[in-house]
């Protein structure tokens, strides 16, 4: 593709806040640092997430991504976004219907990770509140904010740009793709305009991947649950593997382990093509033979992506340095081609469909063609050399012999430079008696090396140079050997100039395969991919889930912490449906809480990429949300408490959930008293089970479990834990029915510490004390009751709506009906007899209490005579009062 210009000047980053314009050629340009996390002028707290503390979402490599973003105006917002990697040769377009609050979008930029924003200058001045948002989340995103004039985002210089850049076969469908996504197009027009002109790289013509990528196609999870779940990177220790990504990275290629990364942050959501994976990984997992020629023939591919992109991306100054990075390139590319033969042979007899693909895109026919062009110019020897002088060797012989006459005569000067370079160094061994050793690095080019030993009754001859010791060795140089490297470098950089020719003739007929090289290269990372998950599922217990409406696990097990205790973890069963949306879980501190419900979203988030999941039996709903509320800390840099903080992130959490979500919620509202507390729990549970979206909720509050368990779509359950005497406690790390007894495990807990003697002894006294009077205060009310009716009604409806779709037939399904009924009826018996007690119960109170007034009337004036009737006569009051509320939320425990 022909240059569409040069920059006028150099890059000029200001660090100022005031967003002057500053020319740049054609551009009105400036970028801006970060800002605190409130608005300038207001105080107020910031729209999104709050931070986590984590910088950014703890990237594997640093890559300059241009992202260029723009929105329409209105009540919900639209926002277009192009990301352009200019490290693996890839445009991702997207167009989001996005909410006030920008969610979407920075969820976007947080895991794409750009190195520099552009949005349109007009949006600085007034601040628009998305560019407001973005501006907030620099820090976090490690980013840069540049403005860009109005001008260059048109939507007809955006369609050029697909119809120019993209792969010859793709164009039309992008075209569809993009079709009447307006700001998403005008932002490919933005950014290639700025990589042109700004950064000084050109594309050739139909050389780039450019895919459209729907806001719809993966699980959104912000940025705040990726650092609670310990999803890329461990909380403790940022170096460590322990999260779930250091899990699955068994990849071998740097393409796998982006790929990887990037489905573990953007889950599927198409059951299709989940599918499709579970179908590849079954036949790698169980195919031994595949299995480990795969992995083989994987070990030894480069970084394709890399060496694709650097030879597609036109230099505007070429360079010495340039010239010599294309041989680099090329010699990379010939490595590269000789790898995915033994790829074809591995996957030989295939049946699942993404084994065929990759397969095919793997025959030899796509690779011959490339392969032929490579021999006809590259030495058939020649191979990509690590160290210094072998590399530099390699690129000046890299050329075959007869391609260009003077290009052999410049290798022969070149060779005798060398060899000129080796006589000094053996003429001053025998002239001063010394053991000499040339070496050659980057910088220096050849040094002379002596052994410190050659020198302990003598000193260092005058005619070496530039000499400094390093451990037992010096390091040194003459003036004869520097005039040597500057002929040895002459001639080189003559033969790197003869050779461009050829060379950059051969990148440009390899760009016409491009296309075919750059599918090669991504099936490759999804077949790493994979076969990273088969290396898992081989050596581990794990099962493939199903993709259905129920959420069912068997034997479920936390994935890192497995691996972490060598397979001692203790599994536990997870079963969720409408009618058990809403989980509360009660246990005692250390009980397993917080770790049974990372459990269910860890593994959620492994089957919707395309792993099996360490379990011994697994289905899972399609989720398009996950959010976690699962830490407890001050955010000292914003000024915000524990409580506030979690306040904040739940606000988040109800302003985006809906019924395709999944909610973690950990000890919410501990950071308050407990009575405020207890309060905006029980409120928060609320609205999240009239969210219909899937939610664990861990607490210590008892009372909560209480009053939500009759509340339809929640049910209760707790860590089991076994008291001995009140003195010692087993935990089971086993999830049971119901909600945790009153056995007083903070008591138990506590006597474990040193406390002064008597302190535990009365803290049991007054706890037993206070359980007495509650429970002399609860009743089961009618309201409650009705509610467990249609509770146990709706369940029988969803088990026999289960039972249609599902895949019992005949006896069996007739068997399973018949206890169906039988345990319907003993359940609605069994309320029925509860409702008749607590009528009883209620008529027995009434009488007592008109015999009480009775007796009141007969002597009006025994109150004034007897203060404690009074006291009496108040209780009653006050508990007669208290009941209507009691019995409208509680449940009668005898």
């Amino acid at each position: 593709m022909a240059q569409r210009g040069h920059p006028s000047t150099s890059y000029i980053a200001s660090a100022s806040t005031s967003y002057q314009s500053y020319p740049y050629g054609e551009y009105y340009n400036t970028t801006t640092t970060s800002r605190p996390k409130t608005r300038r002028g207001t105080g107020g707290p910031s729209t999104g997430r709050p931070r986590t503390g984590a910088s950014t979402i703890a990237r594997v490599e640093a890559q300059q991504v241009v992202c260029a973003i723009t929105e329409s105006r209105g009540i919900s917002p639209t926002v277009g976004l192009t990301f352009v990697n200019l490290d693996t040769g890839e445009a991702v377009l997207c167009q989001i219907c996005d909410s006030q609050t920008y969610v979407r979008t920075i969820h976007k930029l947080r895991v794409y990770g750009p190195s520099e924003i552009l949005i349109v200058s007009s949006a600085a001045s007034p601040k628009s509140k998305l560019f407001s948002i973005i501006e907030e989340n620099l820090e976090v995103i490690e980013s840069k904010l540049t403005l860009l004039d109005r001008r260059y985002w048109t939507e007809s210089t955006g369609y050029e740009y697909i119809q120019s850049l993209a792969f010859a076969e793709d164009v039309e469908a992008i075209k569809i793709s993009v079709s009447g996504n307006y700001y998403a197009v005008c932002c490919v027009a933005a950014a290639f305009k700025y990589t042109e002109l700004g950064l000084g790289k050109t594309f050739p013509f139909h050389s780039l991947r450019i895919k459209y990528e729907p806001s719809e196609g993966s699980m959104m999870i912000d940025v705040s649950t990726i650092y609670s779940l310990e999803l890329v990177q461990n909380l403790q220790n940022p170096k460590s593997k322990d999260c779930l990504f250091g899990l699955l990275d068994e990849t071998l290629t740097p393409m796998g382990s982006r790929l990887l990364r990037s489905n573990v942050l953007q889950p599927l959501t198409d059951p299709e093509t989940l599918n499709t994976r579970y179908d590849a990984l079954e036949e790698l997992s169980t195919k031994e033979e595949m299995f480990f020629a795969t992995r083989a023939a994987l070990k030894n591919f480069p970084d394709v992506d890399k060496i694709l992109t650097a030879l597609i991306i036109i230099p505007t100054k070429p360079t010495i340095q340039t010239t010599e990075q294309s041989i680099n390139q090329v010699i990379m590319l010939k490595r590269f081609v000789t790898c995915v033969n033994p790829i074809y042979e591995a996957l030989t007899g295939a049946r699942s469909s993404m084994l065929n693909n990759i397969r095919e895109l793997c025959a030899p026919e796509n690779i011959v063609p490339v392969q032929n062009l490579i021999d006809t110019v590259i030495n058939e020897d020649t191979t990509y050399a690590k160290q210094p002088l072998e590399l530099r060797n390699q690129r000046t012989y890299a050329v075959r012999s007869g391609v260009n006459g003077l290009l052999d005569v410049a290798r022969t000067t070149y060779k005798e430079a060398i060899e000129d370079a080796y006589q000094h160094s053996t003429e001053l061994s025998q002239e001063y008696d010394l053991t000499l050793e040339l070496k050659y690095d980057t910088a220096r080019y050849f040094y002379i090396r002596i052994p410190m030993r050659e020198l302990e009754k003598r000193s260092l001859p005058p005619v070496f140079t530039n000499v400094f010791r390093k451990k037992n060795m010096i390091e040194c140089q003459t003036l004869e050997l520097m005039k040597r490297n500057q002929k040895i470098t002459i001639s080189h950089q003559e033969v790197i100039l003869m050779s461009d020719e050829a060379i950059q003739a051969l990148i440009e007929e390899v760009r016409g395969q491009m296309s075919i090289l750059f599918k090669i290269c991504e099936s490759i990372a999804m077949l790493d991919m994979i076969s990273a998950f088969g290396q898992l599922v081989t050596t581990q217990d794990y099962v493939r889930p199903q993709i259905t409406d129920t959420l069912a696990i068997k034997s479920g097990r936390h994935p890192i912490k497995d691996k972490l205790m060598h397979n001692k973890f203790v599994p536990n069963d997870v079963y969720a449906t409408q009618q058990t949306r809403f989980q509360i879980i009660t246990g005692c501190n250390m009980s397993g809480k917080s770790t049974y419900i990372r459990t269910v979203s860890l593994l959620s988030i492994m089957a919707q990429i395309g792993s099996f999941v360490p379990a011994t039996y697994a289905s899972f709903p399609i989720l398009h949300q996950l959010f976690a509320r699962v830490r407890m800390d001050d955010c000292i840099e914003t000024n915000v408490s524990t409580f506030a903080a979690e306040m904040r992130e739940i606000a988040f959490i109800l302003r985006n959930i809906d019924k395709r979500s999944m909610a973690i919620v950990d000890e919410l509202g501990r950071g308050t008293s407990t009575r405020d507390g207890l309060a905006i729990a029980l409120a928060i549970a609320e609205a999240l089970v009239q969210s219909r979206s899937l939610v664990w909720f861990a607490t210590h509050f008892i009372d909560l479990a209480r009053i939500l368990s009759e509340r339809n779509g929640v049910i209760s359950l707790h860590l089991a834990v076994e008291l001995k005497n009140n003195n010692s406690m087993t935990m089971l790390y086993k999830i049971a029915e119901g909600a945790v007894k009153e056995s007083h495990y903070g008591l138990a807990l506590a006597r474990v510490v040193q406390l002064p003697p008597g302190l535990v002894e009365r803290a049991t006294y007054i706890a037993h004390k206070l359980e007495h009077q509650v429970q002399k205060r609860k009743k089961t009310s009618a309201i409650v009751l009705h509610e467990r009716r249609r509770k146990l009604v709706l369940n029988l409806k969803e088990h026999l709506v289960q039972a249609y779709n599902g895949v019992m037939e005949g006896e069996v399904l007739s068997a399973w009906l018949k206890e169906l009924q039988k345990e319907f009826v003993r359940r609605m018996t069994a309320i029925d007899e509860e409702a008749a007690r607590a009528e009883e119960d209620e008529r027995n109170a009434d009488e007592q209490a008109s015999e009480l007034d009775e007796e009141m009337e007969e002597r009006p004036n025994t109150c004034a005579s007897h203060p404690s009737v009074i006291t009496i006569d108040s209780a009653v009051s006050t508990t007669t009062t208290g009941s209507s509320t009691i019995r409208a939320v509680s449940e009668n425990e005898g």
